[in-house]
């Protein structure tokens, strides 16, 4: 059985390769709050998001 994701919406990053954090978020220090924008904007750029 599969279970729906908790609210509907879900990522997947399967097609996503070649890809490092550091390509993500930078080398330097990165808040918490910082990383979930900078995720969010690499999700929202490589249309990775489905509902």
């Amino acid at each position: 059985m599969v279970r729906k994701p908790f609210g509907g919406y879900t990522i997947s990053f399967g097609s996503v390769s070649n890809v490092t954090l550091g390509q993500v978020f930078g080398s330097g220090k990165v808040t918490p709050s910082e990383m979930t924008k900078k995720l969010w904007a690499f999700v929202k750029a490589k249309k990775l998001s489905s509902q």
